[in-house]
């Protein structure tokens, strides 16, 4: 058995950190690393002290059939890149790379087409980070140059969802 690559040994962790999520549609988790040392992770929940949404059985979100990548100010939920960025400090995450991985709770497959949402975008820019990962298969995985969404700002279009 050959040495699994960097990129998709910490989206492996990216992954075994999705599993403490407590959304009922979607499991993210993420990774910050700089210079092969982990900085930070994140998972998807309520903000500490809040009901989880595993903990209500419904969310508000899926009840409102909200479109995904629409609408992220009703979910109850901090994401998982949001979660990692706010356990570290911005000194360290400044040129470090993001690990982003998301699980269909449905039917345990990656999330097709993910990426960070546009909130989460505007946290990774201003955090400092330079790069992020995210797995489309167990061995696929896209690497985006943040400095690309500096560049091109969807929220000067108006669009939605990812």
């Amino acid at each position: 058995m050959g040495r699994r690559d960097k990129a998709n040994y910490y989206l492996d962790l990216a992954e075994v950190v999705s599993q403490r999520c407590t959304c009922i549609r979607r499991h993210y988790g993420a990774v910050i690393v700089k210079n092969d040392e982990v900085i930070s992770t994140g998972y998807v929940g309520a903000p500490r002290g809040r009901k989880n949404c595993s903990d209500l059985g419904e969310c508000i979100r899926s009840k409102m059939k909200i479109p995904r990548g629409e609408r992220y100010e009703l979910c109850r939920s901090v994401h998982a890149e949001a979660n990692a960025i706010i356990s570290a400090s911005r000194d360290k995450m400044i040129g470090s790379s993001l690990y982003l991985v998301g699980i269909e709770v449905e039917n345990g497959t990656y999330i097709e087409n993910s990426c960070c949402c546009s909130m989460c975008k505007r946290l990774v820019i201003n955090a400092g980070i330079e790069k992020v990962f995210v797995r489309d298969t167990k061995d696929i995985f896209r690497e985006i140059p943040v400095r690309e969404w500096v560049e091109e700002d969807e929220s000067l279009t108006g669009s939605f969802g990812y």
